[in-house]
């Protein structure tokens, strides 16, 4: 055992979150407050649109005022479609249920629709593995929790395991809040051996079975069973593609560069055609205790532009179990963290792949689709303030037949960069046109002075290198599976100027984000040319330049700082939030992309105070909705005897990270009858089990 390392200083707390609504104790603990650190891109690369974009303000500004003195209603410059002039709030939208209203910021509540309830499937804690423990919160271990269910919950990814009653649920367990999970907590010198080893466990991944009654009754999830797994920040993994073995992932440990050790800060993912499920390593950077600056060399560059360098110590002291995690005796470690790795639910002794083809960043998430020429394509985002959106596309094409060989199609192929430039405001649109910028294509680089493992493990300076469309913290980004469009949410970038604004990132101080549809040319997703579009502009629906894809502003739902991304089986997208900037809660969010209803954004749910809304899914032929509730309670200020949620309200004291689901009340789909839940506040519906106050706040 390492001791412990007094001689760094710690990261200081942030007097508020910069960019949307979120606590300063969370962006300490979610990303170790990157919005009050500068800008890791410094590049001088070409902000599109600018000229365009200043106009395309004044348009907004301009139309919405005369349309309000002239008792009118216009979106952009466009007239509205008669039936979207003529819905009443509170139409029903089409999934069934009249909108919720946004709930006051810090109240201790999940709100649903009338006529859905809901229940939690799974919680921090609770025993996934064969002799695992029940969940004790005073008496917690670390042997403990490598068997129980992980904290804070991100993705939720529900895979059929050959019935429609029974299936294996996936979540991403992106990071810990110690002021949240141990007594008398005051920094990370103050836990004991012991407490360092159940936050390095309660990272990562868990995997369950769960099972079901038929269709219209809730899922449950079955303790010890086969398929069940725990995945943490020390669990063995397997590097895939073109960096396996090379110098930059070697360490002393793992000299061979084949082998690295667990996954964390893992936000959201996607599902693979081949029954997969990838994740994306996200702000792994302040994990590690870090040099006091960066060496004068390539590696120097990347440790500055990942974070990397600043002589902060390991948020969590994991270092003193660990020496990999000091830099400056590890400095590679930090190369083998950053991947999208993948992971066979249906193969609990088979190692999960960190998949270097894909390249390294701060992965939102990865979601992939089969092009019509039988390659697949993966789409994501890197979530930092001015970073960019990513394709890859394989190498080889997907089989019908040939399970074992789809397994290796995400470990060769092409990497892109995305590059966005605005045609302009005569359209009355924010819209234009793209080209995917080569990074590596048939197995060579296509970067001067970068070689193919450069690119991949150095990614976002090779991407500078190129000049690609510097975008407002781009997270999840999913085809929609009915259209054939790409959706990218961009969460928000408070630190855009009014000289940084272009068409595709309209504002500058952006609080509330955008919603960015890709169209690629001609239906092809490996094609190197694309349109686009913003098809929602968030923000308070009074504010002229919100925009809802040409829907009357006055009949949505207010709805500030997207994050994840979902689709219905008629093609609806639906949002979750993450950071509310408007006052209220978090939530989930329908918002019609096609018909009578296109635009028309409702919101769903509410999540409880302190909390963010993850891991959309939506199961249409059953009306039920997935989510996860991340870091409930945390609030600046909170502890284990200052609480400020009891989520998910089964009779826990301390608030407790949980995956739920929401379902019809009275009527399953076809008119079959469904159980019926507690009525929570204001006649929504609870958890089967105590009534959900209504004064708690």
């Amino acid at each position: 055992m390492t001791p412990p390392r007094n001689d760094r200083t710690l990261l200081p707390l942030a007097a508020g979150h910069r960019d949307g609504g979120r606590s300063a104790a969370t962006c300490i603990w979610k990303c170790g407050d990157a919005c009050s650190q500068p800008v890791p891109n410094t590049t001088d690369n070409e902000y599109f649109g600018d000229v365009v974009a200043a106009s395309r303000r004044s348009v907004l500004k301009a139309g919405g005022a005369a349309a309000a003195l002239a008792g009118m209603t216009t979106i952009a410059g466009a007239a509205l479609t008669d039936q979207a002039a003529a819905a009443a709030p509170g139409n029903k939208a089409p999934f069934g249920f009249t909108p919720i209203d946004p709930v006051t910021a810090g109240t201790d509540e999940f709100v649903v629709p009338e006529g859905f309830q809901w229940t939690p499937i799974i919680a921090w804690g609770d025993p996934v593995l064969a002799g695992a423990p029940a969940f004790d919160f005073d008496n917690q271990t670390a042997a403990a929790q490598a068997g129980q269910m992980g904290y804070n919950c991100d993705y939720v990814g529900v895979l059929r395991n050959g019935s429609a009653n029974a299936a294996v649920l996936v979540v991403n367990n992106e990071y810990t809040n110690n002021e949240l999970m141990f007594h008398g907590y005051t920094d990370a010198a103050s836990l004991t051996d012991d407490q360092v080893g159940i936050t390095l466990n309660a990272h990562g991944m868990t995997v369950v079975e769960m099972t079901r009654k038929n269709p219209n009754s809730k899922w449950t999830y079955t303790k010890a069973a086969p398929l069940n797994r725990r995945i943490t920040a020390e669990t063995p993994f397997e590097f895939v593609g073109p960096v396996r073995g090379h110098d930059l992932v070697k360490t002393s440990a793992d000299p061979a560069g084949t082998t690295p050790l667990g996954t964390f800060g893992n936000c959201a993912g996607g599902s693979t055609p081949w029954g997969t499920v990838l994740s994306g390593e996200e702000n792994f950077n302040f994990y590690f205790t870090q040099p006091e600056a960066p060496t004068e060399d390539r590696a120097g560059e990347a440790a500055a532009r990942y974070g990397l360098a600043g002589g902060n110590q390991a948020q969590h002291n994991w270092d003193r179990l660990d020496t990999r995690f000091d830099l400056t005796q590890e400095p590679n470690e930090a190369n083998r963290h950053g991947w999208i790795v993948e992971v066979d639910p249906f193969d609990p002794q088979g190692a999960p792949r960190k998949l270097t083809a894909l390249g390294r960043f701060k992965h939102e998430g990865a979601n992939v689709t089969v092009n019509s020429d039988g390659r697949v394509v993966v789409y994501m985002g890197d979530d930092e303030r001015f970073d960019y959106m990513y394709k890859f596309v394989s190498a080889g094409t997907w089989s019908s037949s040939d399970a074992a060989h789809n397994h290796t199609l995400l470990e060769e192929g092409d990497l892109y960069v995305a590059k966005f430039n605005g045609n302009g405001s005569a359209d009355g649109l924010h819209d234009g046109d793209g080209q995917w910028l080569p990074l590596v294509v048939d197995g060579r680089s296509e970067v001067p002075g970068f070689t193919v493992e450069e690119v991949l493990v150095y990614t976002r300076l090779a991407a500078d290198a190129v000049s690609p469309t510097k975008m407002d913290r781009p997270e999840d980004v999913e085809v929609n599976p009915v259209n054939g469009r790409v959706y990218a949410a961009l969460t928000n970038n408070s630190k855009r100027t009014p000289a940084q604004v272009d068409e595709a990132n309209p504002r500058a101080n952006n609080k509330h984000g955008q919603v960015l549809e890709i169209t690629p040319r001609g239906g092809d997703h490996s094609s190197a040319d694309f349109d686009w579009k913003l098809v929602l502009i968030c923000g308070d629906p009074s504010d002229p330049e919100t925009y809802f894809n040409g829907y009357d502003t006055s009949q949505v739902s207010p709805i500030s700082c997207p994050d994840n991304v979902a689709f219905d089986g008629e093609g609806n997208l639906w949002i979750a939030t993450d950071g509310n900037a408007l006052g209220h809660c978090d939530g989930m969010y329908l918002m019609p992309l096609e018909g009578e209803h296109k635009g028309h954004l409702q919101q769903f749910l509410s999540v409880p105070a302190f909390s963010e809304c993850c891991g959309p899914l939506i199961e249409w032929d059953d009306r039920v909705v997935f989510a996860a509730v991340q870091h409930p309670g945390e609030d600046d200020g909170a502890s284990t005897t200052n609480i400020k949620s009891t989520f998910p309200y089964t009779g826990n004291t301390q608030p407790r990270p949980a995956v739920v689901m929401i379902w019809p009340e009275a009527k399953g789909p076809k008119g079959d009858k469904g159980p019926k839940g507690d009525k929570g506040p204001k006649g929504d519906k609870g958890p089967r089990g105590p009534v959900v106050e209504t004064d708690r706040v």
